[in-house]
């Protein structure tokens, strides 16, 4: 009986975690179809509050898995504001886990989480020595003064950094200090971006050697024509700038990219968003160069797993819901067109196919319309009795309603018990009510999903929630991947 009794226990543990990592993986805390902004940032608080207090030590390994920037965010202040919960070992494994987060994630979200750490008055010593680790290892402060001026600034106050070592922040020795805490003290600076900002507000040739988004705003002050402002800052434009600025550069929409666009190196799911961005007729007038460019970003995702799925069948959500939210426009359908294209390379030659909930057979003119009859694509798929099946849907499952949660619970208890044909669901949409994604079937996995390119990963964490591997298992993974992600990061403790 007691081992009974454990034994369910680590199940319930097992499927907590389970529930938390696709809740970490696909909510952002934006409006969604279904739920507005509101329901998904409550539903995550109360997520975050319950995994942090009843599983803390794989609360903080979840920064090793593949999680949105968001819940990274909240998870390492979620640690950090309630570190006296922990004790000095657990401390110096998240101050790892912390510190090869942080590398990772994007500079502004850094900075933002200071910003917030500081409001809630988060002053512990850990947190300082977090704070300044991460503020010693960025390459180039003056860079960060100009661009997150404000973020720098309130970080370097609180964690009472010294610039240059010259005394308190501000001091006459060091010039970022000034920049920072006494602007107008120095009438040139010898750091070209400092000086640059400084000439910006009487010259205009300056605006062009700031970083882009720091030069859009001297652009508006300054009257520029957005289109010629763009072409003048192509240059000192990022990757993803280049992307996102694209439509505005290029001239209609069937127009090219500009010749510093190169569309093969980009992610693939980003990809993806961008062609569904392109009308029809410029997606048709294309189709060599973009089914080109997704072919080869998927075969770059797919890596050494690439062939080796043997004969793969798909099925893809094109529903009106999967238009997505004004905040995530058209994600759901991206996530499908990448995966798309991405388990073509998973397969081996020639055995892969797809099968849309709309019917259509041209992935590049895919667009959300109509019901989501995935109970019979299902059945068309399992017809094929392919080695893997994977479903790419929110799960709303709607025409007619239940079908393919009623035809996988017979075909996996009845007709196929062995499971000659592993079955996955992978979900982009967080369920705010259901504080998980939407499942199709207790006996089929279900993993949530952000980026085409982790489905090789997600495949294996979802095998674990058809409870055969035991929870023994599953945290043995989560330490392996904390061990790998540390180790990669080369991040140093900070206890």
């Amino acid at each position: 009986m007691t081992t009974s009794t454990g034994t369910d226990a680590g199940l319930v543990a097992a499927e907590d975690v389970l529930l938390f990592v696709n809740a970490a993986i696909t909510a952002t805390g934006q409006r969604e179809f279904r739920s507005t902004a509101y329901q998904q940032q409550l539903s995550l608080e109360f997520l975050h509050e319950y995994v942090r207090v009843n599983y803390r030590r794989v609360y903080a390994a979840a920064l090793a898995l593949d999680i949105n920037d968001h819940n990274a965010v909240l998870i390492v202040r979620g640690l950090l504001e309630h570190a006296a919960d922990a004790g000095a070992e657990e401390k110096r494994t998240e101050g790892r886990l912390i510190a090869a987060r942080l590398a990772r994630l994007p500079p502004q979200r850094v900075y933002r989480l200071f910003r917030a750490l500081r409001a809630a008055r988060v002053n512990n010593r850990r947190t300082r020595a977090i704070m300044r680790d991460w503020l010693a290892a960025r390459p180039d402060p003056a860079h960060d003064a100009v661009k997150y001026r404000s973020g720098l600034k309130t970080a370097a106050r609180h964690v009472h950094l010294r610039f240059g070592g010259t005394g308190e922040p501000g001091g006459t020795g060091d010039e970022t200090g000034d920049f920072l805490f006494r602007p107008g003290h120095r009438t040139s600076y010898r750091h070209g971006l400092l000086d640059a900002w400084r000439r910006a507000h009487y010259e205009q040739g300056a605006v062009e050697e700031l970083p882009f988004t720091v030069a859009e705003g001297f652009a508006a002050r300054r009257g520029m024509k957005r289109e010629v402002f763009l072409e003048r800052m192509a240059p000192r434009m990022t990757r993803l700038e280049r992307l996102r600025t694209l439509g505005q550069r290029a001239s209609g929409d069937d127009a090219r990219p500009p010749a510093d666009v190169d569309l093969t190196v980009m992610p693939l799911t980003r990809l993806a968003l961008y062609v569904l961005s392109l009308g029809f007729e410029a997606r048709s007038a294309r189709r060599a160069e973009l089914t080109g460019a997704l072919r080869t970003a998927a075969r770059r995702a797919a890596g050494p797993h690439a062939g080796g799925w043997g004969r793969v069948a798909a099925v893809l959500d094109d529903s009106y819901s999967s238009s997505g939210s004004g905040e995530k426009r058209r994600r759901p359908l991206a996530v499908a067109l990448a995966c798309h294209f991405l388990l073509e390379a998973l397969a081996a030659p020639g055995a892969y196919t797809p099968l849309w909930t709309s019917g259509r057979t041209d992935p590049l003119l895919v667009r959300p319309w109509g019901p989501t009859p995935l109970g019979i694509r299902v059945l068309d798929a399992l017809d094929l009795a392919p080695d893997r099946l994977v479903i790419v849907s929110d799960g709303w499952d709607n025409a007619p309603p239940g079908l393919a949660g009623e035809v996988l619970r017979v075909w996996r208890t009845r007709l196929a018990p062995d499971r000659r044909t592993a079955v996955v669901h992978v979900n982009p949409v967080y369920d705010a009510d259901g504080f998980d994604v939407r499942r199709l079937a207790p006996s089929v996995p279900t993993a949530g999903i952000r980026d085409a390119e982790d489905l090789p990963a997600l495949v294996e964490i979802a095998g674990f929630a058809e409870g055969r591997t035991g929870a023994a298992a599953l945290y043995a993974y989560l330490d392996r991947q904390v061990a790998r992600f540390v180790s990669d990061d080369g991040a140093g403790a900070t206890s």
